[in-house]
């Protein structure tokens, strides 16, 4: 049997089995070329870099926002606004809103 055969196979009678059925529902073409392409470090470790960077782009995006927010409250507690206003403006909470400074 080929190799790539073997790999269909593999692949079928995993799902006819109710092995992994939903993930490979969902993911049996790319789990096929996976293991169809041949491993290579260096390949694998550019992806890995290249998902953390934009994991880290996104958390960092995320907390720039949350300091915004929380900018944003303070000022607007500071002018006076109620935690109500503020609250529906940003989305915090009153108890959240309480707890900051002023």
């Amino acid at each position: 049997m080929s190799r790539s055969l073997a790999i269909q196979k593999a692949v079928d009678d995993c799902m006819r089995q109710d092995i992994l059925r939903d993930f490979l529902r969902d993911n049996a073409s790319e789990v096929r070329n996976m293991l169809f392409t041949e491993w290579n470090w260096d390949t694998a470790k550019r992806v890995w870099q290249e998902e953390a960077r934009e994991d880290g782009i996104a958390i960092g995006k995320a907390e720039g926002i949350a300091v915004g927010v929380l900018r944003t409250a303070l000022q607007m507690k500071g002018k006076g606004f109620s935690s109500a206003v503020i609250s529906e403006i940003t989305g915090l909470s009153k108890a959240e809103i309480e707890r900051l400074g002023c």
